[in-house]
């Protein structure tokens, strides 16, 4: 196992690149002459997503989401004491990729929006909207337990893991945002100062991890 410091060395680096790519293409789908749209900002997360998870995953696991290190440690697979080290160091690594964007972004971009913000749509309760979020993030979680955790998991690196962002977007980017990912909203929250509903995006994906995680663990997995 690789040292603490490289491992959290890895998921800063690896939450970095999500924030930086992932609302940089956000803030870029708001300029004229950028036809991309959702599938172009759902392709962009699943990719940058994809990439990152592979280029940590020997070396920290590549769990670049608090979530997903919250229900590794549920079933044991990561130590408390390390958990809360690999989520302070997911959370900086978002802070550092939102506050690069805007300082290499031309202000008045910038200040068009709000750096992608994950944002609630009128038609979600807040009930509704973490229930939303814990089923997208059932679905991720799974991924991870499937194609990273197993033993006999496919050898796709993280392609499996960062496809799940494709079709998880596209189903509830209009509503909830689809972020997955608590440092995914708490990132662009901090450096906008736009905190509405920000509990949505850590319970949610908190709840769907924990219950994939458990059910993989325990009966999917289990021998």
């Amino acid at each position: 196992m690789h040292k603490l410091s490289a491992r959290l060395t890895a998921e800063a680096l690896g939450t970095f690149s999500l924030i930086f790519v992932g609302c940089g293409v956000v803030v870029a789908s708001s300029l004229p002459g950028a036809g991309f749209g959702l599938m172009g900002i759902a392709l962009a997360h699943a990719l940058v997503l994809a990439i990152a998870v592979t280029a940590a995953m020997n070396i920290s696991g590549g769990h670049i989401n608090p979530a997903v290190t919250i229900g590794l440690m549920v079933i044991k697979r990561i130590t408390p004491r390390d958990a809360l080290a690999y989520i302070a160091a997911q959370l900086i690594g978002a802070v550092l990729g939102i506050y690069t964007l805007k300082h290499v972004f031309p202000a008045g971009i910038i200040a068009i929006g709000t750096m992608g913000t994950p944002a609630l749509s009128n038609a979600m309760t807040f009930g509704t909207a973490i229930a939303l979020e814990a089923v997208l993030t059932f679905f991720l979680m799974s991924a991870v337990m499937g194609t990273a955790v197993a033993e006999s998991a496919p050898k796709v690196g993280g392609f499996g893991i960062g496809l799940v962002l494709f079709f998880d977007i596209l189903v509830g980017g209009t509503l909830t945002g689809a972020a997955m990912n608590p440092a995914r909203a708490f990132a662009p929250a901090l450096a906008t100062g736009t905190w509405f509903a920000q509990p949505v995006w850590w319970a949610g994906p908190i709840i769907g991890a924990v219950v994939a995680a458990v059910l993989w663990e325990k009966v999917i997995l289990r021998r």
